[in-house]
């Protein structure tokens, strides 16, 4: 399997490179600058300078770009849609990198963990601007999309333990009512989805055991 990684350099794709690398899988790094990665290929290129012709070999093309201030939250949007364009009628599949705000807390669907009265307002913009990006990506019957939320408590620096609970649209808790995971867990939670392609144009979510 053929795997290309975008913004492979940062905190979530480099480990999520990691266990792609340590699969044995056919690994290529998608930069815009040094290569920082485990992957020995690498295409230095912008988000947005991606072409199909760049992509075209890659079984999977995984999301991982992020961006964090306010003058840049719209490319989550601008960023996802340029990809699912040159996506559109292939057989590649398109998986993403996803927030928690957009987790729905209620069986109807109606209200999302960030429309609730204790979500952290420092995170507002962030988890408004991700979340727009998968309302429009829903909209994309042309494309083989899907989008990966953490936990609520997404934590960059967390331990590995190997082990994660898959779940759905709803925002869930394990058996000890937390919301947590490590970037290490979730990239182990994103290349098994990246191998079996078992949800395609859905959003699913993961959390610690």
């Amino acid at each position: 399997m053929k795997i290309g990684i975008i913004a492979a350099n940062g905190k979530a794709g480099k480990l999520i490179t990691a266990e792609a690398v340590s699969r044995g899988l056919d690994v290529t790094a998608i930069v815009r600058g040094e290569n920082k990665t485990e992957a020995s290929k690498v295409i230095t290129k912008d988000i947005f300078d991606l072409t199909y012709d760049d992509l075209k070999d890659f079984d999977v093309i995984i999301d991982a770009f992020g961006t964090w201030s306010n003058e840049t939250f719209p490319m989550h949007s601008t960023s996802l849609r340029h990809l699912a364009d040159i996506l559109s009628g292939k057989d590649n599949r398109l998986l993403v990198v996803g927030g928690a705000g957009s987790l729905y807390i209620d069986k109807e669907h109606k209200t999302r963990l960030m429309d609730t009265p204790d979500f952290p307002e420092a995170f507002m913009p962030l988890a408004t601007a991700m979340g727009k990006a998968l309302d429009e990506l829903r909209k994309r019957d042309d494309v083989k999309w899907t989008y990966i939320s953490p936990a609520a408590d997404f934590q960059a620096d967390g331990k590995r333990t190997g082990e994660y609970l898959l779940a759905g649209e709803e925002y869930t808790t394990n058996a000890n009512n937390e919301s947590l995971i490590s970037y290490a867990d979730y990239a182990i939670a994103m290349i098994d989805e990246a191998v079996n392609g078992n949800h395609i144009q859905e959003r699913i979510s993961v959390l610690a055991k």
